[in-house]
């Protein structure tokens, strides 16, 4: 087969994005971006259907198995009111004075457990709602804190684009996630400067007096129960890197895959909860939740291997070459641009770590510094407009649209200061 040309590449990728912007589903759009961009690039039907979207979707079923366990585990902490048990719990403990620190890291435990964002950020609204109006805190600096605390812990989570990046690079997920953690503490110190730089300037679209009178009361399980499913997974999935830092040759043997290591910490956690008896509703729903996104990234992997099987890559690392950027910073670059174009930092890093894991290593850069560059950067814009946590927040604490756009910059200053943390901490510093 003759490789698929640049344009052609261009052409697919240009068509996604416009699609996405223009609202059409993700899924949809990338395997329409992946079919136009081969006919364009020269490819034939039969190269279409056999390179393009069946060795796509083979290329993510790894992946799509590990992020199938991570929706048992998500499926339990949400449906069964763990993930907002956990969350009041770390507001009140800290309470009203510290509420913006109680927020952001109530939302960064919370995407660190396994949700992912979106949802994250519409089981947490109601809650900060209540404690931004009860600590006079303006909603805008409540959804930064919001923002920011999930920016942290996406990038230490087995959640799908962290899941992504350590099956691309055949690494542990442990060993990613714990790569992203100094980078995490950054985002979440930055979060809270800028909260109180915010919060200062008193902006236009505070408190709403309507809130006041939301009743946010239910029936939770106890924080003490609740924290068991996310604390079981990580638990077992950090045995190995603690084993070989502490030199215990018999817990560095455990090495344990997410694939089932996230299911179990969902059935101990319903245990513990009492809940038991729920674990196949549980379970269904959460299935339901992940669909979308195993969806996005079968499309995302048609868009991946249209362009592997493309002069695309060659094409860019030519034009780093001319420009004089070392090669290691492909991989920031690359993941910053994917999740800007596609709003998802999933699709970003399944796309970008596919495409140039080889290049990466072939340059000398270690699979890990790679791995967790590139899954840090995904996360740095993706707050477009057109991307699902955008509109997830914005509904979620009644925000207009202008309003909505004004917090945009926050969270970018936020994203860039820990993907310079990451890039400087494993370039610079390992």
């Amino acid at each position: 087969m003759e490789p698929i040309s640049f344009i052609g590449v261009i052409v697919g990728l240009t068509l996604a994005i416009f699609l996405i912007i223009r609202k059409l589903n993700p899924v949809s759009a990338m395997f329409l971006g992946a079919i136009t961009g081969a006919i364009v690039g020269g490819a034939g039907l039969t190269e279409l259907f056999s390179y393009v979207i069946v060795e796509g979707a083979q290329m993510v079923m790894g992946t799509v198995l590990r992020i199938i366990a991570c929706g048992v585990l998500a499926g339990v902490l949400i449906e069964s009111g763990a993930a907002e048990s956990i969350a009041r719990g770390i507001i009140e403990k800290m309470g009203e004075k510290r509420a913006l620190l109680a927020m952001a890291i109530a939302s960064m435990i919370i995407v660190a457990a396994g949700v992912f964002p979106p949802v994250s950020v519409v089981i947490l609204a109601p809650v900060a709602l209540s404690v931004s109006c009860k600590a006079n805190v303006s909603k805008f600096t409540a959804l930064l804190a919001l923002s920011g605390g999930a920016k942290a812990g996406n990038i230490i989570s087995p959640n799908p684009n962290t899941i992504a990046a350590a099956a691309s690079f055949d690494l542990p997920l442990s060993e990613v996630m714990i790569g992203g953690f100094i980078p995490a503490l950054f985002a979440l110190i930055t979060t809270i400067i800028l909260c109180n730089m915010v919060q200062k300037k008193q902006w236009a679209s505070e408190n709403s007096p309507d809130r006041a009178d939301i009743d946010f009361s239910g029936m939770f399980p106890p924080f003490k129960k609740a924290i068991i499913a996310p604390a079981t997974a990580i638990s077992l999935l950090m045995l190995a890197p603690v084993g070989s830092v502490l030199g215990i040759e018999l817990l560095a043997s455990f090495r344990l895959d997410a694939f089932y290591v996230l299911p179990f910490g969902a059935v101990a956690g319903a245990i513990a909860m009492g809940k038991m008896r729920n674990i196949v509703d549980y379970t269904n729903k959460g299935m339901i939740r992940i669909a979308p996104i195993v969806l996005m990234l079968i499309g995302a992997g048609a868009l991946t291997s249209l362009i592997l099987h493309s002069d695309f890559p060659d094409i860019i690392l030519m034009a780093i070459y001319t420009m004089g950027i070392p090669e290691m910073y492909l991989a920031p670059i690359s993941g910053t641009i994917m999740g800007t174009a596609t709003g998802s930092a999933t699709a970003s890093v399944m796309i970008t770590s596919n495409v140039f894991s080889h290049i990466l290593i072939s340059a000398g850069v270690p699979a890990l510094s790679a791995a967790v560059t590139i899954n840090v950067s995904a996360n740095f814009l993706d707050i477009v407009p057109h991307g699902g946590y955008f509109l997830a927040s914005q509904d979620s604490m009644k925000f207009s649209m202008a309003e909505r756009l004004r917090l945009i910059p926050y969270e970018a200053v936020v994203g860039g200061v820990m993907t310079v943390a990451a890039v400087i901490m494993h370039y610079f510093m390992i």
